[in-house]
């Protein structure tokens, strides 16, 4: 099966499949962007692909969010996958902390080690690369003393040197990726040994008439309260049509085929513009 991942090679996005997944089994696709993994789907050259929703530290993937809720409406969210995060500074070469010139990573990283980065790397250029692999790369083929944020597969990969390890802010930092498919896949994730596991989970998008008048997201969000259906995230992003228009997206427990949850969203549709069900699936379970 033909699998899309955020690469290049070696990426966090890269670990997580391989440790989630029969790798044997799937024929692994290196795309440049989350965009590019999304569409990718969308247009049918991969069957599958993984992509990065939300980070412990640093909150919701934003590039996902936007994929799923405005480029496409036929690619939904198949399962989950909760991999750990943990970051390493890496070199072509080994080096001092002292002598390292410039700092390459993926902004995402970068904010995930800024306190690393203040106190022993103060005053170091830092450099946002489309993702720590490619960060890995770039390092590994740039002759001067620079470093980069990743992970021990791409030090590996790019046959350098790890110059310090768990350089994360917080101990237990964890990335949520989701697996994506064409609608009318059936869910469940690619796994070992081909059981899925629960509880399940949903997730929507919305937005519409009359999100400006008062009260209006309180009488959205009463449809699930009424209904006795808990709700485990929900945000905000702006639509691209100017300030003061948003989406939001929210996480519902229960699949989108239960009475109480195909209840609260048809009543939902009555308050909106617009409302998708993002995917409706098995929640990840650390065995």
């Amino acid at each position: 099966m033909r699998t899309g991942y955020l690469g290049p090679e070696g990426t966090f996005t890269q670990e997580a499949l391989l440790a989630a997944a029969p790798a044997a089994e799937l024929e692994l696709v290196s795309l440049p962007t989350i965009y590019d993994t999304v569409m990718a789907v969308h247009d049918g050259s991969v069957a599958r692909a993984l992509v990065p929703i939300e980070n412990s530290l640093e909150g919701s993937v934003n590039a996902t969010l936007d994929a799923l809720a405005m480029e496409t409406e036929d690619v939904t969210i198949l399962g989950e996958v909760v991999h750990p995060i943990r970051h390493c500074l890496i070199g072509r070469s080994a080096l001092e902390l002292s002598e390292i010139e410039t700092v390459v990573s993926h902004p995402q990283a970068t904010a995930q080690c800024g306190r690393f980065l203040r106190a022993r790397l103060s005053g170091v250029p830092v450099l946002a690369g489309n993702s720590t692999a490619d960060a890995v790369r770039l390092v590994a083929e740039h002759e001067g003393r620079w470093a980069a944020l990743g992970n021990r597969l791409a030090a590996e990969r790019y046959r350098c040197q790890i110059l310090r390890s768990g350089v994360e802010d917080v101990p237990g930092n964890e990335t949520r990726f989701v697996w994506l498919a064409r609608r009318g896949t059936a869910p469940g994730p690619p796994s070992r040994d081909g059981r899925i596991l629960g509880p399940w989970k949903t997730a929507i998008v919305f937005w519409g008439i009359g999100a400006e008048a008062p009260g209006w997201l309180v009488s959205c969000l009463s449809e699930f309260s009424r209904r006795e259906v808990n709700l485990t995230r929900i945000e905000s992003r702006p639509r691209k049509q100017g300030l003061g228009r948003y989406m939001f997206f929210a996480d519902l427990e229960g699949r989108d085929s239960q009475p109480s949850i195909a209840e609260a969203l048809d009543a939902l549709r009555a308050h909106v513009e617009e409302l998708r069900v993002l995917g409706s699936f098995p929640a990840f379970v650390d065995e």
